[in-house]
């Protein structure tokens, strides 16, 4: 059966151009030139051609019809838009928004163009790029740890910690509020991190003094660490059998790092959409509605390492912060102020002289442990 094709000049004035190029008379530079193409599309038309000769240069037929066909009204629109609700938004975070509330779809460069040209968005410049580190081959391999002051409320000028946890493999992310960053605030979240997901092999974080002491091991005793000068967090790792590894520089941690970066841009935006006027509100929202949706967006599928907790870890002790304390000689310790009169248990009458661990809970409970018993 015979092919009937549809020719126009332009496509002429490609089989034209093409067949100079293949005699070696022009170059496939000037080629390009002359077609108006760039020299890569110039390349993938030379091959169509040579493999299905004048079929091979006519234009496909689109798959499907724009998404939206572009109006002056929904330009004016899109403009409106721009300036009242979405003036700081990213070209990528505004196209959700179009999408999502206001049923306006469109490619990203449609967008980027009519904001370029009603001077809406000034292009930069392009960046050197540096390769990054390969991500891990599975999730809960390693996972990167830490936290950024800032005022993410714009309506209130107190600036509170957003502490993170991010998988270095499939990017899954969990993050709370916190007015200070405390042992007790990482240890928080580390605790819900691992009770979601598991435990994973090891925590990066930075230097900070709840993660690594570098004071001598009696002075930090003494001010309430743990022996051999291990911070409480890295003593809580080391139950769990998790390697925390601290890194030197931000740049080793480029994910978390990232992640903040986004964050500061979209979680501002939406918290300030939502009409969020306090923390409280803030970690509501982001437990329920913005995680969700990054993880549901951004996490990727690989396979999983974590490993489920054993029966016997409590991680309300684990999390817990531990202080060291020998019994005077009336049975009793001291623990910030107070005193603590300790009961006969476990077949142990009297506990003069011996040093038992008082542990304070993340909600603020005290325990006091002797030889790992309550």
């Amino acid at each position: 059966m015979t092919k009937k094709f549809l020719i126009t000049e332009d496509i002429v004035d490609r089989y034209r151009i093409l067949q100079e190029a293949l005699q070696k008379r022009i170059t496939l530079k000037d080629a390009a030139l002359l077609l108006g193409l760039s020299y890569r599309q110039t390349l993938r038309l030379k091959k169509r051609f040579l493999q299905n000769g004048l079929e091979g240069l006519l234009r496909k037929a689109p798959l499907k019809p724009p998404n939206l066909k572009l109006t002056p009204d929904l330009i004016q629109k899109i403009i409106h838009l721009r300036t009242t609700l979405y003036y700081d938004f990213n070209i990528s975070h505004f196209k959700d928004k179009l999408a999502s509330l206001h049923n306006i779809s469109l490619s990203y460069e449609t967008l980027r163009q009519i904001l370029i040209k009603n001077a809406l968005h000034q292009p930069k410049k392009k960046r050197k790029f540096y390769k990054r580190r390969k991500r891990m081959p599975k999730a809960g391999m390693l996972v990167q740890m830490d936290s950024s002051l800032h005022q993410w409320i714009e309506d209130v000028s107190e600036k509170w910690w957003l502490i993170a946890m991010i998988d270095d493999a499939d990017s899954f992310v969990y993050a709370r509020f916190y007015p200070k960053e405390t042992a007790l605030a990482n240890m928080e979240v580390i605790r819900t991190y691992i009770e979601k997901r598991g435990l994973f092999k090891a925590l990066y974080v930075d230097r900070a003094s709840h993660f690594k002491t570098t004071r001598h091991a009696g002075v930090h005793y003494q001010v309430g660490g743990t022996e051999y000068g291990e911070t409480q967090i890295e003593r809580a790792l080391k139950e769990l059998d998790i390697i925390l590894i601290n890194a030197y520089t931000p740049q080793a941690k480029g994910r978390v790092e990232r992640l903040f970066g986004f964050f500061q841009d979209r979680l501002i935006k939406e918290l300030r959409l939502k009409g969020i006027r306090d923390y409280e509100s803030a970690n509501e929202f982001l437990q329920e509605e913005f995680l969700p949706w990054y993880n549901s967006r951004y996490k990727k599928e690989v396979e999983s390492s974590y490993k489920p907790l054993s029966l016997d870890k409590d991680l309300d002790l684990v999390f817990s912060l531990r202080y060291a304390r020998k019994v005077n000689k009336d049975n009793t310790i001291r623990y910030l102020g107070r005193i603590y009169q300790l009961m006969p248990s476990g077949g142990v009458k009297n506990f003069s002289g011996r040093w038992v661990e008082v542990c304070k809970k993340i909600d603020g409970e005290v325990v006091i442990l002797y030889e790992n018993k309550k």
